[in-house]
């Protein structure tokens, strides 16, 4: 099932009117719910309900699915491989919905990936002006302290800006240390390429938040649907930014 909204609010975002507009029209029995003559301040479902304007009816909304997976190493992360490579579509297999991921983890990487069919979600995860923030745990080799300092002063990467990074340390090893890294834009490689210009060797790179979204417990390899308020959440930065 979908989200139950006001039939004025469908209307509205449908295009048909505006909102106010829109209750004129219920208010003048124009307007009809799966046959029946719609009310005021009547909820419908625009994914299943049918919904008339003078006999003419809305196409019905696309049934959205959002899914999270974490990413094993070893996969990459398309659609389809020309290099008949494993992919992360085939983890997700048994989904009927068509999907596709939201950006790209390199085979070497691991961990939260977020699949979906929402076209407008997927632009707003991706799209450079809205910098969704992404945090990865980063195990590396290498000049930790000095490293760490730089980091965190860095304002470009092979010439282009960005934001600088939050980088934290989690823990030291005997030739280096697991830093979290939070990065703000999403560029290729973005993090192995800024560990490389601070002499660090990188063993081990997982994603575990991208957004309001975490990755929590959920196991190698394994998927789960996004809870109600995990997408709720989403869409709430979408409002934010329309």
């Amino acid at each position: 099932m979908g989200t139950q909204e006001r039939v004025s609010k469908i209307l509205s975002a449908c295009g048909v009117c505006s909102r106010r507009a829109a209750e004129a029209l219920i208010e003048a029995g124009r307007v009809r719910v799966n046959g029946v003559r719609a009310e005021l301040g009547e909820k419908a479902d625009a994914e299943t309900d049918e919904i008339c304007v003078d006999g003419k009816c809305l196409p019905r909304r696309a049934r959205f699915c959002y899914l999270m997976l974490h990413k094993p190493r070893g996969y990459v992360t398309t659609v389809r491989d020309e290099k008949g490579r494993r992919t992360v579509m085939d983890l997700v297999a048994d989904v009927s919905e068509r999907l596709w991921p939201v950006g790209r983890l390199d085979m070497d990487s691991e961990g939260l990936l977020l699949l979906t069919n929402d076209g407008a979600m997927t632009n707003h995860l991706l799209h450079p002006r809205h910098e969704v923030d992404k945090t990865y745990h980063v195990w590396v080799r290498g000049p930790i302290c000095p490293a760490i300092r730089q980091l965190r002063s860095m304002e470009t990467l092979d010439g282009e800006p960005i934001r600088r990074p939050d980088v934290r340390l989690l823990g030291e090893t005997a030739r280096g240390g697991v830093l979290s890294v939070v990065i703000h834009e999403g560029k290729n490689r973005q993090v192995r390429r800024m560990c490389a210009a601070c002499a660090l060797d990188v063993l081990r790179l997982r994603r575990v938040q991208e957004g309001p979204i975490s990755l929590g417990d959920l196991s190698v390899g394994k998927w789960r649907p996004l809870t109600a308020e995990e997408i709720a959440l989403l869409r709430k930065g979408l409002q934010d930014i329309s």
